[in-house]
């Protein structure tokens, strides 16, 4: 029986050793306000040190991940991350470094992060950049942000609205309604691209910027970028683009050279750093010139052999995180940038192109589709098909588990009705993708055959189908032991 910790707890076992005090030992009256000392006992395990790596052993084995099968994300990038990253992550200049390290005690750590920033700013050909961002979220909240003190530095306060296509990625309207700006949504054609035509009439004095993905989230490039890019900046508003995912950019084309002001990455996305678990994720922003002096500080500059801090800067929005953001993930991401360098990152781009056709090409028979024309890094299919014969994409994706993979993003762009988003990222091979499309071929046979077995899916695991709606509802995700 698979007891909890606190169920395995014997009074006096421990799975520890201390060693001995290096400095007087003091009462805790002496130490500590009387009433802030607790009265009884915290309620831990007392537990053998085997028991408790049984126990963690045990979950991690329970919680699917990128090093037991392929994650196909679509929109998230749930690719592979190397190991040496975990390597230079946890070297002792930089996973001991203090935040409050003085600079000239922490040079290592700050060419790092220039050196991460040049390679940005030339991956996005952009003059500028900011690596404090701790998500794409918040990537996107500091670029628009940025957007706002540029047009106030102006005095062009009438500028406040924030042009979004209805493609784009989930979080843009949020970013630009917490920054204080109205949304105004920009519907696609019927190709999946902006319609030109609509954009042109919400184009005014009062549009402050467009948010744009590209590729959008349906995996297709907007090819009419060009023509966006003179509506807006003709109109005097500023280019966002939304670059959390640069799988299929990176040496093949920059945000820069298409005319975009501002663009974030989400380096837990496109360069290979941890995903999942709410974080640790970094969003760094890299602008055109007109936005350099809005950029958060400080900012790291290199003033010959050394690099210097500048936080005097009164036209910045000032910080956006406490120190650097999440250092760890900036060593790992400039760790796989090195690696792979210039040819690299562009083969990387290749082959999830190649990647995300192929496993297309296999699936657009059994699926219906949205778009039946050449991708970017991900496609997007819709299960239409099967929900006529009684299984719904949510039925499909539970039914992927007991074939030991993690299903795609379901329901998302929310522009295609019951959508299968999928990333197979370029770290791939060839036979997984074949398994995996076999995989929901066999599926979609199922639903014809035997609905009631996909339907009850999945089979194969502790906990079975969930009540989503009331666990949403009635969420408990604390444990005690009250009898």
């Amino acid at each position: 029986m698979n007891r909890l910790l606190i169920e395995k707890s014997v009074k006096g076992r421990k799975g520890y050793s201390l060693p001995s005090l290096d400095v007087p030992e003091v009462s805790l009256s002496s130490a500590i306000p009387a009433e802030q000392i607790r009265k009884d006992e915290p309620m831990l395990p007392e537990v053998s040190e085997s028991e408790v790596s049984r126990h963690f052993y045990r979950l991690s084995t329970k919680n699917y991940n990128l090093d037991s099968g392929f994650y196909p994300l679509g929109s998230c990038t749930m690719k592979y991350n190397p190991k040496v990253n975990e390597v230079t992550a946890s070297m002792p200049g930089f996973a001991q470094l203090h935040p409050c390290t003085l600079p000239e005690h922490s040079q290592g750590a700050l060419r790092l992060m220039y050196e991460l920033g040049e390679c940005l700013k030339e991956i996005f050909g952009m003059p500028g950049v900011s690596l404090q961002p701790a998500a794409g979220s918040h990537g996107e909240f500091t670029g628009i942000l940025m957007f706002r003190a540029y047009h106030l530095s102006r005095n062009d306060s009438k500028r406040v609205n924030i042009l979004i296509p209805d493609s784009a990625h989930g979080t843009n309207p949020a970013s630009a309604t917490i920054a204080g700006f109205k949304v105004i949504t920009i519907k696609s054609q019927a190709n999946g691209r902006v319609d030109l035509e609509e954009l042109k009439s919400k184009c005014n004095e009062e549009t402050a910027g467009i948010m744009l993905t590209n590729p959008n989230t349906l995996g297709l490039f907007e090819g009419q970028i060009q023509e966006i890019e003179k509506l807006i900046h003709g109109c005097g508003g500023l280019m966002y683009m939304d670059g959390a995912n640069l799988n299929a950019l990176m040496g093949l084309t920059r945000p820069g050279d298409m005319g975009f002001d501002c663009v974030h990455t989400n380096l837990h996305k496109t360069f290979s750093t941890p995903h999942g678990g709410g974080g640790p994720g970094s969003g760094p922003v890299c602008v055109s010139e007109k936005l350099i002096p809005f950029l958060p500080i400080p900012q790291i500059i290199k003033n010959g052999d050394k690099y210097e801090l500048i936080e005097d800067n009164p036209s910045s929005i000032g910080k956006v995180h406490s120190y650097f953001g999440n250092f760890g993930v900036l060593v790992r991401a400039f760790t796989y940038i090195r690696m792979l360098g210039a040819k690299g990152l562009r083969t990387t781009s290749e082959m999830a192109i190649l990647n995300a056709n192929y496993l297309f090409t296999m699936l657009k028979d059994t699926f219906d589709v949205p778009h039946d024309e050449y991708c970017m890094h991900e496609f997007v299919l819709s299960g239409d098909r099967q929900k006529k014969l009684g299984a719904s994409t949510k039925d499909i994706a539970k039914r992927l588990l007991d074939y030991s993979y993690h299903a795609p993003t379901i329901y998302f762009p929310l522009i295609v009705h019951e959508a299968l988003l999928i990333e197979p990222t370029e770290t791939e091979t060839k036979e997984t993708l074949e398994d995996f499309a076999e995989a929901l071929k066999k599926i979609s046979k199922e639903v014809e055959t035997d609905v009631d077995l996909v339907l009850n899916a999945p089979h194969n695991f502790d906990i079975k189908r969930l009540n989503d709606a009331l666990a949403a509802r009635n969420l408990n995700i604390t444990w005690t032991n009250a009898k």
